[in-house]
């Protein structure tokens, strides 16, 4: 099964969706930056098995992008074949920089 990896770190808009989508599969010339022609080439154009994954959204894209998310999971459930997931992007535990502050306390009161 083919795997399109789509980062989300450097995406603001659809524009650079689309721009990263085109680097990672070649499109036809005249797909057009949009979710019907996004769903017409899913469903009729491109080879089957293919995953498409989706990396370090922030919970603004996932807003953002609702509508590609659930047009993606509609295909999902239509297209033999074809399967999506997203993953949130991960953020550092804050709870190592509190120990950290508690030792320098303590240190500090024992000088």
């Amino acid at each position: 099964m083919k795997t399109i990896y789509i980062d989300f770190t450097d995406i603001g808009d659809y524009e650079d969706f689309y721009t990263q989508l085109k680097e990672k599969i070649t499109l036809p010339e005249h797909f057009g930056d949009n979710l019907d022609a996004l769903s017409d080439v899913l469903t009729g154009e491109l080879e089957m098995p293919l995953h498409i994954e989706f990396a370090n959204m922030t919970v603004d894209q996932l807003e953002s992008f609702e509508d590609l998310l659930t047009t993606l999971e509609e295909i999902e459930e239509e297209l033999e074949g074809f399967t999506f997931s997203y993953y949130l992007e991960q953020y550092e535990s804050d709870d190592d920089d509190t120990e950290e502050e508690d030792n320098d306390d303590e240190s500090d009161e024992q000088k």
